[in-house]
């Protein structure tokens, strides 16, 4: 049997391991595992029940929390010949909207969503909802459990092939609305392939989900890398659940972004009374206090400890190796996964690794990093401009500028147009945050940092006249300038700390080009470590801060 798709996968190891368990939930009473034949004649009858009623090549979204019915649904839709639109349960409604309209939703998959309310209220006109178990609708809806029923037994007639367009991942946007990322079978098996094959993600790997499942990362290093490998997957009930769940799954390949490593570091500091405290413990056993604490987070049995999606700080990996844990950093994009990672035995913390076998790159005279390699997508959905500003002569253009040392290791080292990735792994586009800040009168320069901090920080020069004034003036006008921006813009984008400067910036002082445009770089290297700093300060004190900047 040829498994270059993913029906093809989950069929293969029906028939070969019918009782080895692939999904487990651990949410108490409920508690329920799937072992591959359930979940094939599961979600091979749905299928069968979508092709008749919808026949292939439909846009079908699911708005739902991870578990196995995501997975089911998945399956359910690709295996139709059908094409899977993911929904994160925090989107707003209008995004939510847009992508509805745009990629020409006529299903949607309802699990329960958080934000199902405000997502009803802009539906698509003759949308079809399916109720997963356990969720009621108001709205007129079928039920998963009368899908499975209507064609218990059978399975769809679509022959897949690896190169059907199987999925619409969409970005979190930089500027404007969303683009679709084209998603075929090819390009999620191949990156998963060169990943496994290099790093032994073994029969029987055990994988965590606990990310939204909309996220390409989520989807392809546990959804269909277990597929790969035969792996079995344990679901998250809830991330105040994700430690001790943790404890219980013990998995051996562990993704997370910057964002939950320092939420991890922060909850180990806390458990101990402060780092003081853990520095103490360390000293006096630093083995036996490490081995307790990777024990306490579940991590004792993993072979790989993924840290991407955003720029990892070095010092929280340093951080994590003196317990003994070793986060390996690497690089990826919607557009393209599997590209760059580091290994035991090729590592550099602050760089993102080296290419993987079969993946070429080269940076441009811009200083842009572009790759060529099998796997990456066909292009944007709808958008053959935008397709074509990302492939060009066989390469693709990450729109990540990055640096090569003589080893040979990759830096990446911002962004080719002005924006950035905060911790949590989302864009922000800076210039109209920095357009809507301006409107302060006590300001007169400003430029907003952000690139794998908590929190973004908005770095500002105060006016002559600004200086004059009492400080809490001007303090209670910039804090009512945040308040109003901030009401403005994605939780991701918030500022949540403003360094006020008296110096100008210029040409002289390095901050200004000769066209007088400010150089973002620069900003950072004199007030980056501050700035990350106040960051993280701000998203542990959960409120605005100020500082002001001795000149």
């Amino acid at each position: 049997m040829s498994l270059d798709t993913i029906p093809s996968l989950l069929n293969h190891w029906a028939d070969t391991r019918p009782d080895t368990v692939w999904m487990r939930t651990l949410e108490g009473g409920s508690a329920r595992e799937w072992t591959w034949t359930q979940a094939r004649d599961e979600a091979m009858a749905v299928a069968a029940a979508l092709e008749e009623r919808f026949g292939s090549g439909v846009s079908m979204a699911i708005l739902a929390p991870n578990g196995p019915h995501w997975f089911l649904a998945d399956m359910a839709v690709i295996a139709s010949g059908n094409v899977t639109v993911g929904l994160f349960t925090t989107l707003p409604p209008d995004t939510a909207g847009y992508i509805l309209d745009f990629a020409e939703v006529k299903v949607v998959f309802v699990g329960a969503a958080g934000n199902w309310e405000a997502v009803s209220t802009v539906l698509p006109e003759g949308v079809v909802l399916v109720a997963l178990p356990g969720v009621e609708l108001a709205q007129e809806h079928l039920k998963w459990e009368d899908l499975l029923a209507s064609a218990a037994g059978r399975r769809p007639d679509y022959p897949c092939r690896p190169d059907d367009l199987m999925s619409l991942v969409f970005t979190s946007g930089t500027t404007g609305k969303p683009k679709g990322v084209m998603q075929t079978h090819e390009s999620n098996l191949i990156p998963i392939r060169r990943f496994t094959t290099t790093f032994g993600a073994e029969d029987g790997t055990r994988y965590f989900s606990y990310l939204p499942l909309s996220h390409i990362a989520e989807r392809q290093i546990v959804e269909f890398s277990s597929l790969v490998v035969c792996g079995e997957v344990t679901f998250n009930s809830g991330l105040e659940n994700l430690l001790p769940e943790l404890q219980q799954t013990r998995p051996h390949i562990f993704f997370g972004p910057p964002r939950i490593w320092e939420q991890f570091q922060q909850a180990v500091i806390g458990k101990f009374g402060g780092q003081a405290a853990l520095d103490a413990a360390l000293a006096a056993d630093r083995e036996g206090t490490g081995q307790l604490v990777v024990q306490t987070m579940g991590l004792d049995e993993v072979r790989y400890c993924l840290t991407a999606a955003a720029p990892t700080p070095p010092p929280l990996i340093h951080w994590f190796g003196e317990l003994g844990l070793t986060l390996m950093e690497g690089f990826g994009q919607t557009e393209a996964m599997g590209l760059i990672v580091s290994g035991h035995d090729s590592r550099r913390i602050g760089s993102v690794g080296k290419p993987l076998p079969g993946v070429e790159y080269r940076i441009t005279d811009e200083g842009e990093l572009v790759v060529r390699s099998e796997g990456n997508t066909p292009g944007y959905y709808k958008d053959p401009a935008k397709t074509a500003e990302l492939l060009r002569d066989g390469w693709l253009h990450t729109g990540d500028k990055a640096r090569v040392d003589e080893d040979g290791f990759i830096y990446i080292t911002g962004r080719v147009k002005d924006y950035f990735k905060t911790i949590q792994g989302k864009f922000v586009a800076p210039p109209p945050i920095e357009g809507a800040f301006a409107k302060n009168p006590h300001t007169e320069q400003q430029c907003l940092l952000g690139r794998g901090y908590s929190k973004t920080v908005m770095v500002a020069v105060v006016t002559e006249e600004a200086k004059s004034l009492p400080r809490e003036e001007v303090e209670a006008s910039v804090r009512d300038m945040v308040d109003s921006v901030n009401d403005t813009v994605e939780h991701h984008a918030r500022i949540g700390a403003v360094i006020l400067s008296g110096e100008p910036w210029n040409i002289d002082n390095g901050i200004l080009t000769p066209t007088m445009k400010i150089r973002r770089d620069q900003v950072e290297a004199r007030f980056g470590e501050l700035a990350e700093k106040l960051a993280r300060q701000s998203a542990e004190q959960k409120q605005l801060l100020i500082h002001w900047q001795a000149d």
